[in-house]
């Protein structure tokens, strides 16, 4: 059959690419049906290292998102060599199981900040956010001096975490619920979690990590660098041996 007598015979084209479609898509389901599960499990002692964002952080998540980070960052390292020697372990799912919607972007006018927690200190990250090209002379980011001049709202945090509850995310308001964390993350780690102790979590992490250097108010600057100082920090790949994620896939 002449490929011009498919082209001019729309009943047949028609046909055929529903063919196509169809076999490129059973292609893409079917597999699905014979896997347990997409999603990689981390533990580490019996316990789920990836954890839900502690109040703090999920505000700083959701200035990251207000100012358009996402636009030029991704947070998706691909399973490819060179990703790997520039950024780390390629990003695994189970990383991405709490987030509401997923930062993985399409785009690097910057670089990936997928595993940028714990490479620079609180203090760079804040002269960055400030000033980029005193800290990176090549850098095209914008400033961002307000984050360190504005207070952080967190009056409806726990209204942000309801909400986030409600699709899946295992924050705590029962004794039930917070039983559940504690078994699944540590205590720790649950109170952290716990919807009716929010603010005080919030307030507590701010204080003690100190991200802005200004312990005298809590700003937007504290929460975003908190949020990034977090990002691949939950997975030590140390612990898993070579090639055990790529079980999941």
């Amino acid at each position: 059959m002449k490929h011009e007598s498919i082209e001019t015979n729309s009943g047949l084209l028609i046909i055929l690419t529903l063919i196509v479609i169809s076999i490129g898509g059973l292609v893409e389901i079917v597999p699905l049906y014979f896997i347990d599960e997409t999603v990689e499990t981390v533990k580490v002692d019996g316990v789920d290292t990836i954890r839900p964002y502690t109040p703090l952080e999920l505000r700083g998540r959701d200035i990251y998102q207000r100012e358009g980070c996402y636009t030029c960052h991704s947070q998706m390292i691909r399973p490819f060599r060179d990703e790997a020697l520039r950024y780390g372990h390629y990003s695994l799912a189970a990383e991405s199981q709490f987030d509401h919607p997923f930062q993985w972007g399409s785009k690097r006018t910057g670089p990936d900040l997928a595993r940028v927690g714990g490479k620079y200190s609180n203090a760079w990250h804040v002269q960055h956010l400030i000033a980029p090209r005193s800290a990176v002379a090549e850098s095209i980011m914008p400033n961002y001096p307000w984050l360190l001049e504005n207070p952080l709202h967190y009056k409806d945090i726990e209204n942000r975490m309801r909400a986030l509850k409600m699709v899946g995310v295992p924050y705590s308001e029962t004794e039930d619920e917070y039983n559940a964390n504690v078994e699944r993350f540590g205590q720790e780690v649950a109170d952290m979690l716990d919807i009716n102790y929010a603010t005080r979590n919030l307030l507590k992490q701010a204080q003690t990590g100190n991200y802005d250097g200004d312990n005298s108010d809590v700003t937007e600057m504290d929460a975003l660098v908190a949020y990034l100082q977090v990002l691949g920090t939950m997975v030590d790949f140390k612990r898993f041996d070579d090639g055990h994620f790529a079980t999941f896939r």
